[in-house]
């Protein structure tokens, strides 16, 4: 598996896998799915923080596996069929449909670490992304989501911090004006700024 220094010469792909929920998909925008994507009225592949990762970094390919809705444990089973073919390195992504269908935050968070796991033991670099503010929920959500969040500083993985990215600084529960259409999704400037701002490869040691 491939071992980047940035000191050294670019090599000339890095094949990043994404496993994750509709933040990776694009919701509500975009798909990786093409069956999917053919039910949406406009589609914009620039509702993808990927898009945004490649276009400031034209060496990553992205390979992505998400789906609308699922919970970490559902994701974690998909994990397997997205790693057949070879990768540099391994995105997990998910956790708010765990808050939002009242999974125990501590559940969740073992499902993450399980799937980081899997990923290191296949040779990759793993990075884990945190959960976004989800400007639709309750009280209840937002303890979650921290506490969520919290335990996901603690996982063995390099960590993309999506959820400070986007937050409101007076309203840390909320994605910011302007970053998200429908309050559950990044707008397409949410997704510029995730890639853009959050995204980094992880390290090949997996620190955070």
């Amino acid at each position: 598996m491939l071992v980047w220094d940035t000191r050294l010469l670019p090599v000339e792909r890095i094949v990043v896998a994404v496993v994750g929920d509709s933040i990776s998909a694009g919701s509500p925008l975009w798909d990786p799915d093409p069956a999917v994507r053919a039910g949406i009225p406009r589609p914009d592949e620039r509702s993808q923080w990927q898009y945004w990762a490649h276009r400031a970094d034209h060496r990553l390919e992205f390979r992505t596996s998400a789906v609308y809705g699922q919970r970490t444990d559902e994701i974690a089973a998909r994990l397997d069929a997205l790693l057949v073919d070879p990768a540099d390195a391994l995105v997990v992504q998910g956790g708010i449909n765990d808050v939002v269908q009242g999974v125990p935050v501590e559940e969740a968070a073992r499902n993450l670490a399980g799937m980081i796991e899997r990923g290191r033991r296949a040779g990759l670099a793993v990075a884990v992304a945190d959960v976004l503010p989800w400007n639709n929920g309750d009280e209840r959500a937002a303890r979650d989501i921290a506490r969520l969040n919290e335990l996901i500083r603690g996982l063995p993985a390099t960590r993309l911090r999506f959820h400070d990215t986007l937050a409101d600084p007076a309203a840390p529960e909320r994605m910011r004006d302007g970053l998200s259409d429908d309050g559950d999704h990044p707008s397409v400037e949410g997704h510029r700024l995730l890639g853009e701002r959050a995204f980094r490869l992880p390290e090949p040691t997996g620190s955070a």
